[in-house]
């Protein structure tokens, strides 16, 4: 009985508003009058904000309710558990960064964020300290200034078992996940940014599904144990540092099935930080990037299966000391492969080796970077490839290529 009279305050609470909305109101007192519960649709019109929630309710804006801070704080922020938000504009947020100024900033649990439309704000939507709530179906905007000067996209913080799924992200500095486990990213697309995702601290989170495109760099991870990063597609990432995936001071990661297209690194990672542990790759497309897999400090630890290497300019890079033969490469598919197969089972009869000739002087001497493909290291590497004069170092042997 409670619930029906809660809700029925919240709709009687719409129909005091004159058809089609006033040109601007305050939209705290309508917050502040609704009982817990209740569900409050507004009309159509321009809101003034900030506001904030501090009581469970549902605020319905149909898609044509505009809440505008006028360049001041957040726009809305919740502070309570069991909210939902729903069909609203949110936009003119403040320009704090220390403030964390954005559109949306929630705390709490159980809440529901689907269907808004972020844009002209500093940071899109903050999670601080939020549990079991779900992210969906959002445009998120941020300025229209350098990616360094823009706010996060979505920022995570001390959060966890969240579902950030379907949204529509462009234009923002990153998608920030800090101190913040086992949450999951499924079928968002991040374009035009700095970082798609950018984890630190975010053990056992699943990336699954996600386009990135055009951004610096798609999918950051340091002291992030136990990712699962599958069956995205990652591409142009062709800043001078960019990469599709880059994993740093991370354990147990699994890279599997994505599409890793046209980025100037398809894959960095170093070794990972448990020597038990091991970072696996298996059935990735890495095409037409300049280096497929660049791995530095090298100390072995990771497990190359079943993935498909075309098209890139060098196609394994491996920077610092280590065994080779401490990595596992098996039944990968290289482009370059010089071998055959004569049995006719798709297996080349030889291993495929990728051995530091000249070309890769670049390798032990960063400058040489510059002269990568000059007539003169070509001549070099042509002259070692017919009579060595050094002994070249062996950076990969997959034992089991195929051809097809």
């Amino acid at each position: 009985m409670a619930k029906t009279l809660a809700t029925l305050a919240g709709f009687w609470l719409a129909l005091l508003q004159p058809a089609g909305g006033w040109a601007e109101q305050p939209l705290q007192p309508w917050l502040d009058t609704a009982l817990p519960g209740a569900t409050l649709k507004l009309l159509p019109g321009v809101y003034s904000g900030p506001a904030v929630i501090n009581k469970p309710l549902t605020l319905d804006g149909g898609g044509k309710a505009v809440i505008d801070a006028g360049g001041k704080g957040t726009v809305l922020t919740v502070k309570a558990d069991g909210v939902t938000l729903r069909g609203l504009v949110l936009r003119g947020s403040g320009g704090s960064h220390d403030a964390i100024d954005g559109g949306l900033m929630v705390e709490g649990q159980r809440h529901r964020i689907e269907d808004n439309v972020i844009e002209d704000v500093l940071f899109g939507i903050s999670l601080h300290r939020v549990t079991d709530s779900l992210v969906r179906g959002n445009r998120i905007r941020s300025r229209p200034v350098g990616s360094a000067d823009r706010g996060d996209g979505i920022r995570v913080w001390y959060s966890t078992h969240n579902r950030i799924e379907n949204n529509d992200i462009a234009q923002i500095r990153d998608i920030t996940v800090s101190n913040s486990p086992r949450n999951r990213f499924v079928g968002n697309t991040v374009r035009d940014s700095r970082r798609a995702l950018n984890f630190l601290f975010a053990n056992r989170t699943l990336v699954e599904g996600n386009l990135f495109e055009k951004n610096s760099t798609g999918i950051v991870a340091l002291n992030s144990d136990g990712l699962l990063i599958r069956n995205n597609r990652i591409l142009h990432a062709t800043d001078a540092s960019g990469a599709g995936v880059a994993l740093k001071e991370t354990s147990a990661a699994l890279v599997q099935g994505n599409d890793i297209v046209h980025c100037a690194h398809g894959i960095m990672a170093d070794s990972p930080s448990d020597a038990i542990n091991r970072i696996v790759f298996h059935g990735n497309l890495v095409a037409h990037n300049v280096t497929g897999i660049y791995f530095y400090g090298e100390k072995g630890g990771h497990i190359a299966i079943g993935n498909r290497f075309q098209n890139n300019l060098w196609p394994v890079t491996v920077i610092g000391d280590g065994d080779p033969m401490n990595d596992t490469w098996w039944s990968n598919y290289w482009d370059d492969y010089q071998g055959f197969d004569r049995d006719g089972d798709g297996v080349g009869d030889t291993p495929h080796e990728v051995y530091a000739y000249a070309d890769r002087i670049w390798m032990a001497t960063p400058a040489a970077k510059f002269f990568r493909n000059s007539p003169v290291l070509e001549l070099l590497d042509f002259l070692e490839r017919l009579a060595p004069f050094s002994s070249p170092d062996l950076i990969l042997r997959d034992t089991a290529p195929r051809l097809r």
